[in-house]
């Protein structure tokens, strides 16, 4: 990793001198409310935190869902998941689907007035029921024993990744249900052997939230990029408590 990994950057680096509008992924703001130390040093300063490895058994199961889901999707059909759940929707057709689906050039975008802040986020999937109201879709996969929950501490990130998905097709003008839908792949390990391939249990878990808290988050966002001075640590951040530590010893 060390020889690709460059943790200065010199692009996308907030201003607080310029009136410019400012682009922000989901992301980016789920860092700013995990350590805004790191958020600050990151959007600010132009230090990114090391990244990690690519989850790539993750982004295949991704990819082929959103395969199956196009299938119903062009056909206008529910697919069979929604029907054992008793979810009476189908995919939804947009001609911008693929581009809210690329987080990395564009996603579903909204400009957030106060904050000055272009905000955006690639969504997995989007469904509609009949009266036209839309229902957020995000893929997840694991491999683990026991039934997949949502009860983790730790998935509360996807809780409120949610959430923002939620509150940025609001902003652009959709009728969005505050129940939106997690599908859940769930690897089996209790299988006799491999033979080349991988079995998953198919899990959809509904997840009613808020996004209310999305507008007053990104203005905090601005007034800590605002700062002059690099704000404190959060006190679980394990970045920053290594950083501290490696710099008394250093």
């Amino acid at each position: 990793m060390s020889q690709y990994y460059n943790p200065r950057r010199t692009r996308n680096i907030f201003d607080p001198a310029s009136t410019e509008p400012f682009r922000l992924s989901r992301s980016r703001l789920e860092l700013f409310m995990s350590c805004p130390r790191c958020f600050y040093l990151d959007r600010r300063l132009g230090i990114d935190r090391p990244p990690g490895y690519p989850f790539s058994l993750n982004s295949a199961v991704d990819t082929l869902l959103k395969k199956e889901f196009d299938i119903h999707r062009a056909a206008g059909t529910s697919h069979p998941l929604m029907d054992t759940y008793g979810v009476d929707a189908v995919p939804f057709q947009h001609e911008k689907m693929e581009e809210w689906r690329d987080s990395l050039r564009r996603g579903i975008t909204f400009y957030h007035e106060e904050s000055g802040f272009f905000f955006t986020g690639g969504v997995d999937d989007v469904w509609v029921d009949p009266d036209g109201e839309l229902i957020i879709v995000d893929y997840k996969a694991t491999a683990k024993d026991g039934e997949v929950t949502l009860d983790a501490e730790w998935q509360g990130g996807y809780k409120r990744q949610m959430e923002m998905y939620q509150w940025l097709f609001r902003q652009n003008g959709f009728q969005v249900s505050d129940t939106g839908y997690f599908v859940y792949c769930n690897g089996q390990t209790d299988r006799k052997a491999f033979d080349g391939k991988l079995e998953f249990t198919v899990k959809l878990i509904p997840y009613s939230g808020s996004d209310a808290w999305v507008s007053d988050t990104l203005m905090a966002a601005r007034e800590c990029l605002e700062q002059s001075e690099i704000p404190q640590a959060h006190p679980d951040c394990d970045y920053c408590a290594y950083r501290k530590e490696t710099a008394k010893v250093e």
